[in-house]
């Protein structure tokens, strides 16, 4: 048998051109330094920013620093069994967020894992906690409300789908409270909620929990908690884990409503991480980048134009004052990237006025463009009546003689402020707002003694939803056209004329 060289190199050529090693190749670096939730590694050369590495223990890393020798990294899980000389691998990806419809219902920690006990989330999809916001050219401008339930909100302070509203006041004023009320007032609408917490007590949290599951509204809603005990690397990334699992629904064209309590914790966590990677102190020894910390996670919120869906993402921040100071460092940065504020007075708080919204430094930047045509007629004239109201009370207070007009300007406004108190976890209807403002600003509460407003409104509420109508052409039309406003007005006349005014005693007249 004869052997034929270009056999053999052919038959050669096609075995090496088959033959394939399975390789694992993984840079992997060393532990140089480690403490207060910060590693120092050396040897990852090629590592990139924000990359996940992986450490023993199951310790997970997110990488911040990329400097020339080595990496500073924030560690998540039980970073105390980390030692120096330990192996760090890299994993080659940003760090990422479970995301989708399975995370429903559940409160999840940053990272997404299950904090209820309620078993595993089995979702497959995952998005990067940090996602460039859309461009000009993909939004389109906030025009669609998002009904907040709350009345003094949406017919002066009005949020629209895609906005961002700040909710800004001191400790204990009810910023919270306004921000659960508008997840409740979610319900039996297409927006899913996200609530984050940053910084919160435990029992805080469980309490948000209860009262949501209590009103229903855990169906549609997550909770993300990075509790108070929580190193500061937790608490920096959930607001950017709420804003990838609330961009899931936005690039899916559904609707999402999102709320960050509160980004003043949310600053000092990043304060904290940024001295401990040794990055330079500015003002209020913040780093130089913590206005770009807030923008970059508030300006994701927003609404997308049709070709790419229309979904939107409505963001409610809430930043706490001291002292009542909105010129501080942060609520100055926060008040500059949002379109517009809600701003809660302490002393309006405690002289009985819930939710005690300052009328005059609040401020919804999209204007009437975000509220509907019906709650535009009626509220057009609350904001100047309450203005005149909080002016002539400061001037009253001298106890001279008031001619008639200026009392009657008094006694509306005190029916309007009246009007405008609302229990808390109780929102209106769209409808049932409309029709209470109007009733004041005509005039239908002039006779009503103040302490009685509040069993008016709710009487009047019952009336009217036998008689039920007027509420449903209200919110099928959006509206209030001539003839309906005729017929609202012949309602009101007949049942104030019928209203029982009774003693303080609380007994019949």
């Amino acid at each position: 048998m004869k052997l034929r060289p270009e056999e053999i190199t052919s038959i050669l050529k096609s075995r090496i051109e088959q033959f394939d090693v399975q390789t694992d190749l993984s840079e992997v670096g060393t532990v140089l330094q480690i403490g207060d939730g910060i590693a120092r590694v050396h040897g990852l050369e090629n590592c990139i920013a924000l990359e996940r590495l992986e450490f023993e223990h199951g310790v997970v890393g997110i990488a911040f620093n990329l400097e020339e020798d080595n990496v500073g990294v924030a560690l998540f899980g039980e970073w105390q069994e980390v030692k120096e000389g330990e192996p760090v691998r890299r994993t080659g990806a940003v760090v990422s967020v479970p995301v989708g419809d399975a995370l429903l219902g559940r409160v999840v920690d940053p990272l997404g894992q299950p904090l209820d006990g309620a078993g595993d989330i089995e979702t497959s999809e995952r998005r990067p906690l940090e996602f460039k916001a859309p461009g000009v050219v993909e939004r389109q401008p906030v025009k669609e409300p998002l009904q907040t339930g709350v009345k003094a909100i949406d017919s002066m302070t009005n949020v629209g789908r895609g906005q961002r509203e700040l909710i800004i006041g001191d400790r204990g004023t009810g910023k919270t409270a306004v921000a659960i009320d508008a997840i409740i007032n979610q319900k039996d609408t297409d927006v899913i909620c996200i609530y984050v917490a940053i910084g919160q007590k435990g029992s805080t949290v469980a309490q948000v929990y209860e009262r949501l599951k209590e009103e229903g509204a855990m169906d549609y809603t997550i909770i993300i908690s990075a509790a108070a005990h929580e190193a500061a690397p937790i608490k920096w990334m959930a607001p950017f884990s709420g804003a990838a699992m609330g961009e899931y629904f936005l690039y899916n064209g559904k609707h999402a409503l999102i709320v960050y309590d509160d980004l003043t914790k949310h600053a000092d966590a990043y304060r904290q991480l940024s001295l401990l990677l040794r990055r330079p102190p500015g003002r209020e020894a913040y780093p130089g980048d913590v206005f770009y910390l807030h923008s970059r996670l508030l300006e994701r919120a927003c609404k997308l134009s049709d070709e790419l869906g229309g979904g939107s993402l409505t963001a409610l921040p809430i930043i706490e004052t001291q002292a009542g100071d909105i010129s501080a460092y942060i609520p100055t940065n926060v008040i500059s990237i949002t379109d517009g504020q809600i701003f809660l007075e302490a002393d309006l708080f405690y002289s009985g006025i819930r939710p005690a919204i300052n009328v005059g430094t609040s401020v919804s930047r999209v204007g009437g463009s975000a509220q509907t045509k019906a709650m535009r007629k009626v509220a057009g004239r609350l904001r100047l009546e309450l203005a005149q109201y909080r002016e002539l009370e400061a001037f009253s207070q001298f106890g001279s003689e008031l001619d008639p007009a200026t009392q009657k300007t008094l006694a509306r406004g005190e029916r309007m402020v009246a009007t405008l108190n609302q229990p808390q976890y109780k929102p209106w209807p769209h409808a049932e707002q409309v029709v209470a403002l109007y009733a004041g600003i005509n005039g239908f509460l002039d006779e009503i003694p103040t302490p009685q407003i509040s069993r008016f409104h709710d009487e009047l509420r019952e009336h009217l939803r036998t008689e039920g109508s007027v509420y449903k052409e209200i919110d099928e039309t959006k509206d209030l056209a001539d003839e309906l406003t005729a017929r609202l007005e012949s309602e009101l006349k007949k049942f104030t004329q019928g209203f029982d005014v009774r003693e303080e005693t609380g007994l019949v007249a």
